[in-house]
């Protein structure tokens, strides 16, 4: 056996996505073979461009809910990293059997593809929205209290990839991200990551629209520290571990305005969002010996460094906001009160 394939293999789903292509790269340079599996309805083509031509990769475009387990198609696979699903928290609200159709009944699929391969480990891409308005910093046995239906899906699917291991025996992980950020972030589509939002803001020397007064921290972590983490979590003997995932060192949004440099004008606050997300990253550092390596400053140095990717990102005001999220405040308001 030679070349690509006498390589350890690993499947990257959403491959082609922000988190997922940097997923990509780390395998990579980590002596793997890697399948992606991808349906690229995310418009993030390019993504991959750089690694056109490797024979270590191979690309399949296919929806997660058609993958087929019988087929085993993740053939010989030793890992399989899981991140395909829609994110965002309106249309979430707006198109909630979307969310739990291809965040749930697609993790199953990718489930039992990788326990038809029986893989070496399976890793699941959580999301640290399942804590709602959460006690900081957050450890991992917090409790549970989704507040939207992205947030409902991404924690139904990791019990899914739990409940596997559990019956099944999958080797199984699971790490809840909290707010990961860098190159090749959505820069399209509905309104939402901060970045993407105050980018274009940037370029087209608009004020940054802030919401609340912009004191409000949030739990940054660079993607390729995101990645590392991954790969940490599926070389490692440990299984059925969950593991938060963050810098452990909550930014302002205000100290990101101070970074990029602009005016402001300042939105009403959003009823539902936490005034501060921040990871207890005790356990991940301790079992998987990971440490987040890029600085915040120096994220938003290399995200800056590529601005002119955000030249075709909608551009956003008060008004087009207030717009975009009023089935947000229509239904996160009521749960305020309860």
């Amino acid at each position: 056996m030679t070349g690509a394939t006498s390589k350890p293999r690993a499947v990257v789903t959403g491959g082609a996505g922000f988190i997922g292509s940097h997923m990509v790269d780390v395998l990579l340079d980590g002596g793997y073979a890697v399948q992606v599996v991808d349906d690229f309805s995310g418009g993030h083509d390019r993504n991959l461009a750089h690694l056109a031509g490797n024979p270590d990769l191979t690309v399949t475009r296919q929806d997660i809910r058609d993958l087929d387990p019988a087929a085993r198609p993740f053939g010989d696979a030793k890992f399989v990293l899981h991140f395909a699903g829609i994110g965002d928290i309106v249309p979430s609200i707006e198109r909630p059997v979307d969310y739990m159709d291809i965040n749930v009944q697609g993790t199953v699929k990718v489930l039992e593809c990788a326990r038809a391969a029986g893989v070496d480990k399976f890793v699941y891409a959580a999301s640290s929205s399942c804590y709602g308005l959460a006690d900081v910093p957050t450890r991992e046995d917090h409790a549970i209290d989704p507040k939207y239906p992205y947030a409902l899906s991404k924690y139904q699917g990791e019990q899914a990839a739990l409940h596997w291991h559990k019956v099944y025996g999958l080797p199984v992980n699971t790490i809840r991200i909290f707010n990961a950020y860098g190159t090749r972030v959505r820069t399209t589509g509905a309104y939402g990551a901060v970045f993407g939002v105050f980018f274009k803001q940037k370029l087209a020397g608009k004020p940054f629209t802030v919401v609340g007064d912009g004191t409000q921290g949030r739990d940054f972590l660079y993607v390729t520290d995101v990645a590392r983490a991954f790969l940490a979590a599926a070389e490692t003997d440990k299984v059925g571990e969950t593991y938060n995932l963050g810098a452990g060192d909550p930014q302002s949004v205000n100290r990101l305005v101070e970074l990029l440099g602009g005016g402001v004008v300042y939105i009403p606050k959003r009823p539902g969002e936490p005034d501060c997300t921040w990871a207890d990253i005790a356990k991940i550092t301790r079992d998987l010996n990971w440490a987040p390596a890029i600085s915040f400053e120096e994220g938003v140095g290399r995200m800056v460094a590529e601005i002119d990717n955000w030249r075709d990102a909608p551009l956003w005001d008060p008004a087009s906001i207030e717009q975009a999220t009023k089935t947000w405040f229509q239904y996160m308001a009521p749960a305020d009160k309860s």
